[in-house]
């Protein structure tokens, strides 16, 4: 008499390797799905604490000596804390508006921006197209570079008298002062970086007859554009640097006139807060130009 046969359940060990390997992959997902957070991210967290650790580490060291050193009652500079506690509601509530005059330094600063962001633009028009008829041009190389070179060391303030006399509004003469600070070095970097288009490039150009016109937004924008960021980045932070200078002769609403009134007024902590502001802003505009930098160029950076 012959017993039934009985099939055991096979384990996986016992499948066939490709049986085996397709059921691994099939966990992959789940696998995935399932892994922590930590370890997923393991290098985007380690390098983001290794780009904010430094920093912070320093920023509390040097508060820390800043303390010890002006805690005293006769020190001639506040300390943070006396900082902390006299002009909290600057660092605290930056858009207040109370009147005309006694607004908030978020406001101010972006009074300041609006400025900035007019004569910066039109110096990064101007500077690109002036740069890049400079760097074709041998004569105008031979008759312009000299004369951009010197007026390129001419300080902001020693403009503003001219653009007062000329304009005579505060507004447009911050502008100008703007755009003849951070125009300089758009130019010379744009002509650098026209100078240095690979011969084949402008071969190429021959071979298809661009024109003018053509041969400026195919090859010649394209092969400067690292040299150019790197103008529009050192222009930016001048232009931020011009217009703190000049808002603190001409008035208005702007973050340098408001430290002008607030040493008028003996308000050194309120001073204190809004050159903060102006770091952080200066700092975010610079970040900003590369960032546009690195996308236009992927990444690439001028020599």
């Amino acid at each position: 008499m012959t017993m039934p046969m009985t099939t055991m359940p096979m384990t996986k060990n016992e499948l066939s390797p490709a049986l085996a390997t397709d059921s691994l992959t099939d966990d992959e997902p789940y696998r995935r799905r399932h892994t922590p957070l930590l370890i997923k991210h393991r290098a985007r967290i380690r390098a983001f604490f290794a780009a904010t650790l430094p920093p912070l580490v320093m920023g509390a060291i040097i508060l820390g000596v800043w303390q010890i050193i002006c805690v005293k009652p006769d020190a001639a500079l506040p300390s943070p804390s006396r900082i902390w506690s006299e002009a909290n509601d600057l660092i605290l509530h930056p858009f207040f508006v109370n009147g005309p005059q006694d607004i908030g330094l978020g406001w101010r600063v972006l009074t300041s921006l609006q400025r900035v962001a007019v004569g910066f633009g039109l110096a990064s028009v101007v500077g690109v197209l002036l740069g890049a008829f400079v760097g074709q041009s041998q004569w105008a190389t031979r008759g312009l570079d000299p004369i951009f070179h010197v007026l390129r060391t001419v300080p902001p303030l020693a403009w503003l008298p001219i653009s007062l006399a000329a304009f005579r509004d505060s507004r447009p003469s911050a502008i100008f002062v703007i755009f003849i600070t951070s125009i300089w070095p758009i130019i010379i970097n744009t002509a650098v970086g026209v100078r240095n288009i690979p011969h084949d490039y402008r071969n190429v150009a021959a071979v298809l007859r661009l024109n003018p016109l053509e041969f400026f937004a195919k090859i010649m924008v394209p092969s400067a554009a690292p040299y150019i960021f790197t103008g529009l980045r050192i222009g930016v932070g001048l232009s931020w640097l011009a217009i703190v200078a000049a808002e603190m002769l001409t008035g208005g609403v702007g973050i340098g006139f408001f430290i002008w009134d607030a040493w008028n007024s003996s308000r050194l902590p309120d001073i204190f807060v809004a050159l903060a502001y102006i770091g952080v802003t200066g700092f975010l505009l610079d970040r900003l130009v590369a960032f546009v930098g690195n996308l236009a160029t992927r990444g690439a950076q001028a020599n």
